[in-house]
């Protein structure tokens, strides 16, 4: 399918591994140029040649931390109007929230939901004005189903999500559709940590924990970064110009609503 979105530029955040580097990815493979950022500049660089080599798009790389507004301006810099936006942000650590003070609650904010609508607040506009426009924010399935020992970042993504239920339906006639993209348990470093931070807090191993994590998961396996970076290209598309303010669940069956 051609996603008609060839030519045009994106901006992904968090893009040198994970997730961000898979939406970033998919996005190549259908001829956006992209604006890839992450605070590692080594990782992020090898992911850029990596993304050239496989698609020939045009890949610039800011390594900053936009959770700062100096990091904010230079991401912004390098591409101000932006027809695509994916906001990603690493999640806060897990823990209790007994140990967690005022100083973590804002800075799981800051990264979580303030730093994306800035980020939207900033480029939104310039697509209204030329009628076309995809936000696509990374959160989690916790927004739907609370984990426990992610009290933070539950709260915070949750926040993003009440923001961007009225914004995306208030400049839908514009052109511009906003969505969140739910991840369930993917093969990345994030989900690895969260094992071990449960096998030292259980007393378990972590191939034990995650040999029942993947379990509870109805297709058997935890989710390919790939899958996850497609849905994120057809969002963006053209053809997906029917779908905002949505919040739509990648897991793998693992939420076990019906709504």
């Amino acid at each position: 399918m051609d996603l008609g979105i060839a030519g045009k530029w994106a901006t992904v955040c968090a893009a040198s591994k994970g997730l961000g580097r898979a939406c970033a990815a998919s996005l190549a493979a259908n001829g956006v140029n992209l604006v890839i950022n992450a605070r590692g500049a080594e990782a992020l660089e090898a992911t850029a040649r990596d993304i050239r080599a496989a698609s020939g798009v045009e890949v610039i790389t800011v390594a900053a931390d936009v959770t700062t507004p100096e990091g904010r301006a230079a991401l912004l810099a390098a591409r101000p109007e932006p027809d695509i936006l994916i906001n990603n942000a690493g999640g806060p650590p897990p823990g209790d929230f007994r140990d967690w003070d005022e100083a973590d609650w804002i800075a799981a904010l800051r990264a979580n939901m303030l730093t994306a609508i800035e980020l939207i607040k900033a480029v939104l506009d310039p697509m209204a004005a030329r009628g076309f426009g995809r936000i696509v924010n990374i959160t989690s399935s916790a927004v739907k189903a609370p984990i426990a020992e992610l009290g933070l970042s539950n709260g915070a993504r949750s926040g993003l999500t009440g923001f961007v239920a009225g914004l995306a339906r208030a400049v839908a006639p514009s052109g511009v559709t906003i969505n969140n993209l739910l991840p369930g348990r993917f093969a990345t470093e994030r989900l690895a940590a969260n094992f071990a931070f449960v096998a030292r807090r259980t007393g378990r191993s972590v191939e034990e924990v995650r040999r029942e994590a993947e379990s509870r998961i109805p297709v058997g396996r935890f989710g390919d970064p790939h899958e996850f970076g497609e849905l994120c290209a057809y969002l963006c598309s053209v053809q997906a110009a029917y779908i905002t303010a949505q919040n739509l669940l990648i897991d793998g069956g693992a939420y076990p609503g019906t709504f």
